[in-house]
């Protein structure tokens, strides 16, 4: 057995023993999405609302706070609460849907990641909860009434935390063996006065015995017996079970032991259909999913007085004096234990000190306390937003059962051409409330940092999104469930080659095999992407969405009226980006086979004809790159070959410089079939090479920099990149130049203006905004290309800021990265930009060292904006510490 976190992740990836078997993978939020939408019109918010969850079984997969399960989500471990005032039993967190919220959906609550590691042997949690009744209405007419404009109102704007009148709820989980897991709730009240506090363990098993023409036989969970504890008893062994094939999946019997002091109820995990649908749809199923709420919070009769169900809890109700605490222990095991609780606070303690001892061995030497604090929060946050993604899009589309079909128009809604999709697997999240669903982009990024601490499962998330249940036949890597089929950046390859490395240098060992499929899978991909989306055969590429929600005018993902096509600067310079990345892959192979020289040398050609094309080539009369600015620009093209160049200034014209990379004279040699193609190309075909190839000669070697620019064009570009009035803020990369405060870009009815902070524009449901705000994910490419290009030309290149400074390629990287990590550490002030002005966070001992990881950040002050948890992208914070201060 595993004495350390190392060496569990060691026996993991021996196949020894599965320490991952249960851990976070319970989403925050079930309800509005599009896997639990059977709406005739798509509106998944509106199909099956928050109010809703509470009485409704989810098809799709369960959500709860701070919840566990096992990796197939056959049964499920989550803590609900009461205060005795809140009109709803606190089962899962509350959030605004976009029709509500004053920039889309938003949650609504306090609760923080506060450690995990890769295994989940140890996790820790935290949740505020309000002793006040909760002010759910107040959100909702408050923020609807600011109609899309100025600050989000937010719950600590209600006054509901005055004079701290609430709990600090910490769940701790420790395994004591792969499958036994001890777990300690304890709750503070931080409050002036002795306050009542109901703590509801809930179990529970996922409902996957009711949607087929026949139901199916349910598991069973029972009242177990011993002394000195209270249990139930959950099994799976005599029921239908879960169809994986080539087998059926069932658990076994599993206990949960718990303090004596609860009351054990019991209820099924079906749905109200009395409430939701009326007394016409009663089913005559008395025990239903509502019942806990209705019996704790509403005094009924709603819970089975036989005691057994499909779902459970231990209802606990505390009494919990002034600055006082309780203490909840619990232990879920499928292994009797005489005394089970005896040990729970020994194995949580252990746990908890080989967190310690693992991660500090992963912070480097030189960061600071506060930025390993920051470091560890941000490891915390990437591995509890693990979640079980379970979606067939075939059976969701023509529904579980024959007679009672989903209504036709579906079929002809979203995702319609994914009907191979079909998921089980434990997938990186960005955010397990506000998105609760895999984005392929999001996820390439998310691996980069989880491969600092746990490369297998890294590894694992890229190969899933090219494996054939969800890589679409035609190449295409499905983007995210609100339609599959949308365009995201193809940064894939990207993360492959880096990932590859990053384990390559960590564990010594070269995973090839890992590196040669995704390969495979990522020639078809790069395929689809010529094919599909450079409609005139130019190497110019009109790439649609490409992420970044409203950067433009318009919705990229829409076609333009009269036929008219944008030519996109980001989706060219992704694609420059993607044929590097594939090269290099490519010569990588070639070390064990000489075949992938070929393909090297495919794919650098391919760069040459991208960088050629973005500054002209055969005869067109417009290009992307302006020479009077020094700067890439969009271009609109009508049909009768008139053009309109949009002078736009942001993230879109600085994106081509992710196409870099460097290939040094000595290392080429080893190739001998591509450094010959190479050298014929270079002397051959002049006209195209001296746009996108620039040999530096230094100490009698050289080195061949891929860039679309040559030194005197990259020289401009950087430029503004270190121009506090455009890209450059105090805490980062601008996706917009500040220029355009003063000079909005104006098309027609259209313009863009310079947006800070929240959006005004809402081009894609305006919870996004890419005028303006720092974005971690292209921020930290951006950096990557700057360290090559410094590499590659050394300080010898020098760029002249406004106020006279020179900057040297390495200094414009280090700027960057420092400033982003700045927006999480304590200031010379003691506050953390990253919580602007929330007094609370910034200077209340209980509150300023949790940190949230938001998904964007206002450009001028490095406030946190947009969703509240997306540690996904923005947990790249952890790569910059681990790169920038060793």
């Amino acid at each position: 057995m595993a004495v350390n976190e190392k060496e569990r992740l060691q026996e993991k990836k021996d196949g020894k023993i599965d320490w991952q078997k249960w851990g976070p993978y319970l989403s925050e939020r079930a309800w509005g999405t599009v896997r639990e939408d059977y709406s005739a019109d798509g509106s998944a918010w509106n199909f099956l609302t928050h109010e809703m969850a509470r009485s409704k079984a989810f098809r799709w997969g369960e959500d709860g706070m701070a919840g566990i399960c096992d990796r197939h989500q056959i049964l499920c471990f989550a803590l609900a609460l009461w205060n005795g005032r809140d009109p709803i039993l606190k089962e899962r967190p509350f959030g605004l849907i976009p029709a509500e919220g004053n920039h889309g959906e938003d949650l609504k609550e306090y609760y923080f990641y506060v450690d995990c590691t890769p295994t989940h042997s140890y996790m820790r949690y935290l949740y505020k909860y309000p002793q006040g009744e909760y002010p759910y209405q107040r959100l909702v007419e408050e923020n609807r009434n600011r109609a899309g404009r100025g600050a989000e109102f937010e719950l600590l704007d209600t006054g509901i935390f005055d004079q701290d009148r609430y709990f600090d709820v910490f769940v701790e989980y420790a395994k004591a063996d792969a499958e036994d897991v001890c777990v300690r709730i304890e709750a503070f009240n931080r409050g002036p006065d002795a306050a009542d506090l109901h703590l509801l363990p809930h179990l529970w098993f996922r409902n996957i015995w009711a949607w087929g023409a026949e139901r199916r036989k349910s598991p069973v969970i029972t009242r177990g017996h011993g002394n000195g504890y209270v249990a139930l008893l959950a099994d799976d062994s005599a029921a239908g079970g879960l169809q994986i094939l080539p087998s059926v999946v069932r658990l076994g019997p599993r206990m949960l032991y718990g303090d004596a002091d609860a009351e054990a109820l019991f209820t099924d995990n079906e749905t109200n259909a009395v409430k939701l649908y009326g007394p016409r749809a009663d089913d005559g199923r008395r025990y239903v999913k509502d019942a806990f709420h209705r019996y704790v919070v509403n005094g009924e009769a709603a819970v089975n007085p036989a005691e057994t169900g499909t779902k459970a809890c231990l209802h606990y109700a505390r009494r919990v004096t002034a600055g006082g605490s309780t203490v909840v222990r619990l232990r879920l095991s499928p292994d009797p234990h005489a005394e089970p609780l005896a040990g729970v606070d020994a194995v949580v303690a252990q746990r908890r000190s080989e967190a310690d001892e693992f991660y500090a061995a992963i912070h480097p030497r030189n960061a600071s306390e506060d930025e390993r604090r920051i470091q560890r929060q941000a490891f915390a946050g990437m591995l509890w937003s693990k979640q079980n993604y379970i979606f067939d899009v075939q059976v969701w589309l023509e529904g579980d059962n024959p007679r009672l079909p989903p209504p036709e128009t579906r079929k002809d809604m979203r995702n319609k051409h994914w009907r191979h999709l079909n998921s089980m697997r434990v997938l990186s999240m960005p955010d397990k409330w506000e998105y609760p669903w895999f984005a392929a982009w999001d996820l390439a990024f998310h691996t980069v940092a989880i491969a600092l601490v746990d490369a297998e499962f890294a590894k694992e998330q890229l190969w899933f999104m090219l494996f054939e249940q969800f890589q679409h036949p035609n190449g295409q890597i499905p983007a995210y469930e609100w339609e599959f089929s949308d365009l995201n950046p193809p940064v894939h390859p990207w993360a492959v080659w880096r990932v590859y490395n990053m384990d390559r240098i960590r564990s010594g060992t070269a995973d090839r095999h890992f590196l040669e499929r995704c390969f495979h899978k990522l020639l078809i991909n790069f395929a689809w992407w010529i094919n599909k989306v450079d409609s005139s055969g130019n190497n110019i590429f009109e790439g649609g969405f490409l992420g970044l929600d409203n950067i433009t005018l318009f919705d990229r993902s829409e076609k333009l009226p009269g036929g008219a096509v944008l030519e996109q600067s980001d989706a060219t310079g992704w694609m420059g980006h993607f044929c590097l990345s594939m090269m290099r892959i490519a010569l990588e192979l070639a070390r064990d086979n000489r075949t992938y020289e070929g393909l090297a040398i495919k794919f650098f050609q391919h760069y040459v004809y991208v960088g050629a094309a973005m500054k002209q080539m055969g005869g067109r009369k417009h290009n992307l790159w302006d020479e009077k600015d020094g700067f890439f620009y969009d271009v609109l093209r009508y049909p009768d070959g008139s053009f309109e160049k949009l002078r736009v200034r942001s993230l879109v014209g600085l994106i081509p410089l992710y196409a870099v990379e460097r290939l040094e004279s000595g290392w080429i040699e080893k190739f001998p079939e591509f450094t010959t193609s190479l050298r014929w190309f270079l002397a051959n075909r002049k006209d195209l090479v001296q746009q996108s190839v620039n040999r530096i000669e230094r100490n009698g070697d050289y080195t061949l920099a891929l860039t679309i620019v040559d030194q005197k064009q990259l020289e401009r570009m950087l430029q503004p990149m270190c121009d506090a009035d455009e890209f450059l803020s105090d805490f980062g990369l601008r996706s917009l130049s500040k220029t355009h405060l003063e000079h909005p870009f104006i098309l027609g009815r259209n313009q863009v203006t310079y947006e800070p902070g929240e959006a005004d524009s809402k081009i894609k449901g305006g919870n996004s905004n890419w005028r303006g705000p720092i974005w971690f994910p292209t921020a930290f490419l951006m950096i990557e290309s700057l360290r090559k290009l410094a590499k590659a030309y050394g300080p010898d290149v020098t760029i002249t800021g406004k106020d006279g400074r020179k900057w040297t390629i390495g200094e414009i990287a280090a700027t960057h990265a420092n400033r982003l990590i700045s927006i999480f550490v304590r200031n010379e002030s003691g506050e953390r930009p990253v919580y602007g002005t929330i007094h609370k966070f910034q200077h209340d001992p209980y509150w300023r060292d949790y940190l949230s990881f938001h998904e964007y950040f206002h450009g001028d002050t490095g406030a946190g904006l947009g969703a509240s948890h997306q540690t996904g992208w923005t947990g790249l914070v952890a790569s910059l510490i681990d790169e920038w201060r060793h």
